[in-house]
């Protein structure tokens, strides 16, 4: 079955929420965010501002997203997107799913005049990391710490 990437309108946010939620919680084990405050981030990014989201769909599901999040860069003094999220369901990875999600950031950030599309994954990601090599991504330079 065909996999199309678009944006996701107020219609999806119960299969998007769902996506999310096992991204944050089963893939990155991280703790569950409540869901009235997952649905307000799922909203603030359905208005474009901040940032946004394109899902991958496949028949009538939900199979994957990305999010690109709108900051700006000192070093280069201007706007950035950041991809933060690219995520998809275990059993579309891949089939093109990914590659078309991470296509869809790209080319949104070049045609909105974004200086530079970063993104960043987890150092066991393995697989991720040989993914954005194939895509053109050059690891950086910068160690990511938080707190």
């Amino acid at each position: 079955m065909e996999t199309i990437v678009r944006h996701p309108e107020k219609k999806d946010t119960e299969a998007l929420m769902g996506l999310m939620y096992e991204y944050i919680v089963d893939f990155y084990q991280c703790e569950k965010p409540p869901e009235k405050q997952l649905e307000n981030l799922i909203d603030t990014l359905l208005k474009g501002e901040k940032g946004i989201q394109f899902v991958a769909q496949s028949g009538n599901n939900l199979v994957g997203f990305a999010t690109l999040y709108f900051t700006y860069s000192t070093t280069r003094a201007s706007e950035i997107a950041v991809m933060n999220d690219l995520y998809v369901k275990e059993e579309f990875r891949g089939k093109g799913a990914a590659e078309q999600l991470f296509k869809s950031c790209h080319t949104y950030s070049a045609l909105h005049h974004f200086t530079a599309m970063t993104w960043e994954t987890a150092e066991s990601n393995l697989r991720a990391q040989r993914f954005y090599a194939r895509m053109g991504g050059k690891k950086g330079e910068f160690l990511t710490y938080s707190i």
